[in-house]
């Protein structure tokens, strides 16, 4: 019962607000949508199609409320190629392959993976979505003429001036909002030379119809052709989508279920194939503006879906007179909210790694335009350093006490470490022939690190040395019985703590 009753919370709170953020994150997806459309070398109404099914699917199944999930930039690049080798039916067969890997992903709680992506990566990602955002408006800009700036001027105005303004009101509308009612107002009154929605593509002019199975031969050629495209398609968008939900975890500081968002992500997928739409993932910057106007629940995100719909088809005439610099004026704003603007302070007072890390993330995802490299370039970066500094934090002290030397190891031996421990051990300064390795302290992780305490041991041997090794933990020992060879340690005493 309590999870029935949190289930309808999330949906009756607030409708007039979230009905309304759910329209600002639509007018900020047209654009992107019928871009990423072209990206992937599909017609733009299979986008669009893709954003209302994606959206209706994940308000209801999805993890994270509020999150407004479409077709994304980083899946079009994925499925281009496919698209452009073997055509429009194996994109859609690939998404129901992809849509059944996120399901099973989920299923199988691996979002815990998450955990190994640092703040650092997270702000990276995020500071690197936001220049992209940026970036994807400058072709509208190229060769504008006054009117165009003027508008945008105008645009940028309304949206950050407008709720300044002491008007009765005035926030109970966003501003986005108004800034397209007034600049689509202005172009048609003044009926000014500038580009307008219906200037990005043709817009579809029915609603999306049940398509079922694509027409592909069900076959293991066919499977082959899809299954790379399909995994980049699963891996992609479970990335961009639970890093997604994850800054919204922190904008709202509440948690959510990644597993659950995971599987919604995959139900949506395999509902959009099966339309004849476009895989998806979350996007972050639509998701940000929604949760700055007020989005917190899953009517938000379930408008968004349902309103973008309703301009592409029931108002299209209306829609497209939009002009297309009011879009940009509203994905400028997205933009801005988006960019982490505190993480140039935080190069500052941060480790310098950490700032390397994000700064790294941002580098790479800017260089490729794709989010997935970027991030794993990021992890990887963060898995090194820690195991540097991990790796620094080894401490071996040398007692020399009647003819016995003992060694007393403190930290952690592995991969990153087990060098400086061999080092550490120089048979030819023993000051007698019996030698003693303490590791109370220590402990032994993988087996690099018992290949290590073998070569020591074996080297000490090798100069005539009796060794005794004690301390090791149960962890330890385990791991030694596990990959040590027959009869190396047979006379040396080996005993635990």
């Amino acid at each position: 019962m309590s999870f029935l009753r949190s289930e309808l919370a999330q949906w009756r709170a607030h409708p007039l607000r979230e009905l309304l953020a759910g329209a600002v994150a639509t007018f900020a997806l047209i654009p992107e949508v019928i871009a990423f459309s072209f990206v992937a070398g599909v017609d733009p109404q299979v986008g669009l199609f893709a954003s209302f099914v994606l959206s209706i699917v994940i308000a209801v199944f999805g993890g994270r409320p509020a999150m407004i999930t479409a077709a994304a930039g980083s899946v079009a690049l994925v499925a281009a190629p496919l698209v452009s080798a073997h055509g429009l039916p194996y994109l859609f067969a690939a998404g129901l392959l992809a849509g059944a890997v996120q399901v099973l992903f989920g299923a199988l709680r691996l979002d815990v993976l998450m955990r190994f992506v640092s703040s650092s990566v997270r702000t990276g990602f995020v500071n690197a979505l936001a220049i992209l955002i940026f970036a994807a408006q400058l072709p509208h800009l190229e060769a504008a003429n006054a009117a165009t700036w003027a508008l945008l001027g105008l645009g940028l105005a309304i949206i950050y001036g407008l709720p300044y303004l002491p008007l009765p009101g005035v926030r109970v509308i966003p501003s986005p909002l108004i800034c397209i009612v007034v600049l689509s107002l202005l172009a048609v009154l003044l009926q000014l030379p500038v580009s307008t929605v219906a200037d990005l593509g043709q817009l579809p002019g029915a609603l999306p119809q049940w398509l079922g199975l694509p027409e592909v031969p069900w076959d293991l050629q066919t499977l082959r052709i899809i299954a790379m495209p399909a995994l980049a398609i699963a891996m992609v968008g479970l990335l961009e989508s639970l890093m997604t939900a994850r800054v919204v975890d922190e904008l709202t500081d509440t948690p959510s279920p990644k597993h659950r968002e995971s599987i919604g992500l995959g139900a949506a997928n395999i509902a959009s194939s099966l339309f004849g739409g476009i895989a998806g993932c979350g996007m972050i910057g639509q998701t940000v503006g929604n949760v700055k106007y007020g989005g917190r629940g899953r009517l938000s995100t379930l408008f968004s879906g349902v309103f973008l719909l309703m301009l592409m088809v029931l108002l299209k005439p209306w829609m497209a007179q939009v002009p297309v610099i009011a879009l940009v004026a509203i994905m400028v704003m997205v933009s801005v909210s988006t960019f982490d603007w505190r993480s140039f302070g935080a190069l500052r007072r941060h480790p310098r790694l950490s700032g390397v890390v994000m700064l790294a993330t941002v580098a790479v995802t800017l260089g490729t335009h794709n989010l997935a490299a970027g991030v794993g370039v990021g992890v990887l970066l963060s898995g090194v350093f820690f195991a540097l500094k991990v790796a620094q934090l080894l401490d071996i002290r040398i007692e020399d006490t009647g003819g016995v030397r003992t060694y007393r190891v403190t930290g952690q031996v592995f991969f990153a470490s087990a060098d400086p421990f061999i080092d550490a051990f120089d048979p030819r300064t023993l000051p007698g022939t019996r030698v003693v390795i303490d590791l109370d302290g220590a402990r032994l992780w993988d087996i690099t690190a018992v290949a290590a305490l073998d070569k020591v041991v074996t080297r000490l041997r090798h100069h005539g040395a009796t060794v005794r090794v004690h301390g090791m933990d149960r962890h330890s020992r385990g791991l030694m019985r596990r990959v040590r060879r027959e009869g190396v340690w047979a006379e040396d005493g080996v005993s635990g703590s």
